[in-house]
């Protein structure tokens, strides 16, 4: 825990959204299960194991005093989540979070949710596909598959894309998306489909076929998407929706399943694909092992 107090001395934040500490890289022994990001105006601390009620008081400590000293005349609105197991337990410490809670990410507005389960309505490890995305649309014709709360939809109609299309399972979370794009200022250009993937191929295929495909699912969601055997069914029939010479952007964020996985899944089910780059992790998100950060890959 002394890393992590030793880090949080240095740490700072403007108006963007961002990860402050990154525990889950293993760059800091003994810190291995805690992460402290920057949802503005609120902290969220989480932990992947209980804290003792001193070591939490310790932390909290840590937090505050480093707020006092960025911000000494603001009040310090604090979440601290505690994940294992697969159950949530998530309080706000001190403070309050506002709601709706809007943040900013490289001129992007997006809603989010602190309080509400252990996935917050946008994943900061992707800032940088979103990047790449937004750089990369314009002119496009995007399809988002496991679309989740829209980030990369968002991003692309940024870009300059004529057309997204959206598709996820989720329709709450579609419903999130779509107010992400009214925050934006984007009332036309973009389509919401909550379906299963799998069985929407004749829609899919109707409304393509695409300039920039990005595929961004779970890793392991039962009734949903398992990598270790959809991405093959997934990969069998992407490349029929692409363009020639389209994009596809694939994203994979399991630390059990290395980057070899999803390149050995294309050479086997995509074999017409041709690997073009890896999209870089933020800064923030750095791992010791890269097979076990999120993997973000372009092909063509």
């Amino acid at each position: 825990m002394q890393l992590f107090l030793e880090a949080l001395k240095e740490v700072k934040w403007d108006q963007d959204v961002i990860r402050l500490f990154h525990g889950r890289g293993r760059r800091y022994d003994g810190c291995e299960h805690i992460c402290l990001d920057w949802f503005n105006p609120v902290l969220l601390l989480t932990s992947f194991k209980p804290l003792i009620d001193e070591e939490r008081g310790v932390v909290i400590d840590a937090i505050t005093s480093r707020w006092q000293e960025l911000m000494p005349t603001d009040p310090l609105n604090l979440v601290y989540q505690y994940r294992s197991g697969g159950q949530t337990h998530t309080e706000c410490i001190t403070g309050s979070v506002p709601e709706p809670h809007i943040v900013t990410e490289n001129g992007a507005r997006f809603q989010v949710h602190l309080l509400k389960g252990q996935n917050h309505g946008l994943f900061l490890d992707m800032s940088q596909g979103r990047q790449w995305v937004r750089e990369q649309a314009n002119g496009k014709k995007v399809l988002n598959l496991f679309a989740y709360t829209c980030g990369f939809s968002v991003a692309a109609l940024q870009g300059g894309a004529t057309d997204v299309v959206n598709m996820d399972m989720s329709k709450g979370a579609l419903a999130i998306g779509k107010q992400n794009h009214l925050l934006n200022g984007f009332q036309t250009g973009a389509k919401f489909l909550g379906h299963d993937i799998f069985k929407s191929w004749g829609k899919l295929t109707k409304l393509g076929p695409y300039d920039l495909i990005i595929a961004d699912p779970p890793s392991n969601q039962k009734g949903s998407f398992v990598a270790t055997k959809d991405y093959a069914r997934l990969l069998k029939r992407l490349p029929e929706l692409l363009k020639e010479g389209g994009d596809l952007l694939l994203c994979l964020n399991a630390p059990e399943l290395g980057i070899d996985f999803l390149k050995d899944q294309v050479k086997e089910y995509s074999p017409n694909l041709v690997f073009n780059e890896q999209i870089d992790n933020p800064e923030a998100f750095v791992d010791i092992d890269p097979d076990k950060a999120l993997k973000v890959l372009r092909y063509r």
